[in-house]
């Protein structure tokens, strides 16, 4: 998947665990191990933004695209 989801690094980096991180965006533990393990479809732009409020990111802290290598 060319979208790297590196919500996992900016937990480590503000010692917040995906429990804390739940309660405080008000999004299930589920679905937030679901996007930190880069498997879900899509994100609703309510929901970065809590996530980023709450983690003090900016998006493309948490969201990142992988360059697709094309060989000729």
């Amino acid at each position: 998947m060319p979208i790297i989801v590196n919500l996992d690094v900016m937990m480590a980096r503000r010692k917040m665990s995906l429990t804390e991180l739940s309660e405080k965006v008000g999004v299930s533990i589920v679905n937030l191990s679901i996007l930190k393990q880069s498997k879900g479809k899509a994100i609703r732009f309510s929901t970065l933004e809590a996530i980023c409020n709450t983690l003090n990111c900016q998006p493309g802290d948490i969201l990142e695209y992988q360059y697709a290598v094309v060989e000729s």
